[in-house]
Order: C-alpha cells, then structure tokens, then sequence
C-alpha cells in the first residue's frame, strides 16, 4: 500500500465502525472511541462520497432511495463496508479475551490502522503488552488523531512501523519491548491481498520466535472469491473497488490449504467459522440490512 491509501483505508474502516457504535442496534462490535478518531469533516466527507458512489454499487438501490441520502449510505455500510469489520473484530476480541484469561501476556495487531483496543479495556494495563504494527504514515495519523481527541497512549502500547507485507522483522518488535511470552496475533483483512507464498512466509516469521500456546486469529477468502457475486454483487464489487485503489486481492484457499498452510509453521486450526457460522454467530435476528459477507471465513490457530 502507499501511504497515503494505508491513512485512507484505516480512516474508512473507522468510519465504519463509527458509524455502527452510533447508528446500529443491536450492536455487533461497538467501538465506541472509533467516533472521537474521526473528524466531523472526515464522517461528513467520507458519507457523502459513499452516497454519490451508489450507482457503482447497486443502480435499483439508487433509484428506489434516490431522494433519501441517509438511507442511502445505511444500505452502502451495512451490505458492503461493514459486515466483515465488525463481525471478525467482534470474534477477535472475544477469542483474545479469553487467551488472556489463559495467560496471554502479549497482543499484536498486524495492520493496526485505527485500532482502540488498548483504550477501550484500560483494565489489561498491567497484564497485557499491545504491539500495533501498520505503516509510518498510518501510526503518524493515528498519533495526531489521539492527540486531537485527548487521548493519552497508555504504557503498555507500542507503535512498530514496519511494511510486514513485505518483511516483516522481529527485532523491531525486540526493540519494542517484545519478548518471548505467550502471545496472540491478530491479521485482520490482510490475507487477501498476499498471495498464497506472502501469508505462508508472514505466517511462518510470525510464530518463529514465540512459545507454544501462542495463536492467531484470521479472515481469508475461500476458493469461490473470484466466482461468487454474493447479495447485491457485493463480493464481486469488493474485487473491483480493490483493483482499482491498486490493491488488488491476490489469493484465495481451500480449506485444506490453509490448514497445510499452518501446519508447516506448526500451527493446528482449533476454530474456523465459515460465512453461515459467522452469520448464524454475529447477525441473527437482525431487521437491518447486516449479514455475513459470502466466501470470508474465520480461523483461530494455536502454536503446538
């Protein structure tokens, strides 16, 4: 990614879940502090470009609504930008909680962008080393948007600007304060754009310093990626919205694939949860247009 698309990326995927704490009910993941990280200018901008972008998106939808922006930009963030955010978010956190509880001493997140974690649970202070991982230009953004809502960085929090995409080094993490402990990872929303080498390689370097015990959780596409066109053509527009921000999506698997994928860095699959399990999990019972994105799955994977 560019720099400058990384801040753009981590802003859109904050509004996202901004607009969920705010909007939403009953709540899936609620990032309350995402809001406070958003200028009303950016919530604004961000809004209205999304609106004006309804015809790439779905041209019925524009015509049934066309004279109702705010209904507009609800069917564009809860049927394209939101469902897999905060469905993985939610499942994430859920499953660090409780690696916590069986001694997790260190968390990192891996393309952090806007991430809240460390603020919104302030208890794990003393238990609970945070490593936020993302590009120079991200973290910078980050740290004024925190200075902006008077937000103080916490101790436990570390920035580590690092391209991991592309090499990933555990000495800057080392110099961090990292150290060899049960840790837990979390790769949100990156597989997709490595291809199958890049994950298998990141992957590997990832669990090669760490003790046994220590997990990740995942999103990946399965096999049917560049086929499916999902509800609303939303899969086959998240392809074309990737594409033409110069991001391509690179790889998608097979179950069996991923599982040989970490096996060979000596990772077992422990939980997976496929779209109707997410969706069974995370969006039951809903009378709002939120459902569980087709082709992505789930994976929590422990080091042997």
């Amino acid at each position: 990614m560019k720099q400058n698309e990384s801040s753009l990326t981590s802003l859109v995927s904050a509004f996202g879940r901004a607009y969920h704490s705010k909007y939403d009910t009953p709540k899936i993941f609620d990032d309350f502090i995402a809001n406070n990280l958003i200028s009303e200018e950016e919530f604004s901008a961000i809004s209205k470009n999304m609106v004006n972008g309804i015809q790439f998106f779905n041209r019925e939808i524009e015509q049934r609504f066309k004279n109702d922006s705010k209904e507009i930009l609800k069917w564009i963030t809860q049927v394209q930008l939101s469902p897999t955010p905060l469905a993985r978010s939610a499942y994430c956190e859920k499953v660090l909680l409780n690696e916590v509880k069986l001694g997790v001493k260190q968390y990192v997140i891996l393309g952090a962008g806007l991430d809240t974690f460390g603020f919104r649970y302030p208890e794990l202070k003393n238990s609970l080393k945070i490593f936020e991982i993302d590009h120079p230009a991200t973290q910078e953004l980050k740290k004024n948007k925190l200075e902006d809502a008077n937000l103080n960085i916490p101790n436990h929090l570390h920035f580590v600007s690092m391209d991991f995409t592309t090499k990933f080094s555990h000495q800057d993490l080392v110099d961090e304060g990292f150290d060899n402990k049960k840790t837990f990872f979390s790769l949100l929303g990156v597989s997709y754009y490595l291809t199958k080498e890049e994950n298998a390689a990141l992957i590997k370097h990832l669990f090669a310093n760490v003790p046994s015990g220590s997990s990740i959780v995942f999103d990946y596409a399965d096999e049917k990626l560049f086929e499916e066109k999902g509800m609303s053509n939303r899969v086959e527009n998240m392809i074309k919205m990737a594409s033409a921000s110069g991001e391509p999506m690179k790889s998608s698997f097979t179950y069996n694939e991923i599982e040989n994928l970490l096996e060979k860095s000596g990772l077992l699959i422990y939980e997976h949860l496929s779209p109707i399990t997410i969706n069974d999990l995370f969006f039951t019972n809903r009378t709002d247009y939120l459902s569980a994105f087709e082709t992505i799955h789930f994976i929590h994977a422990v080091k042997k």
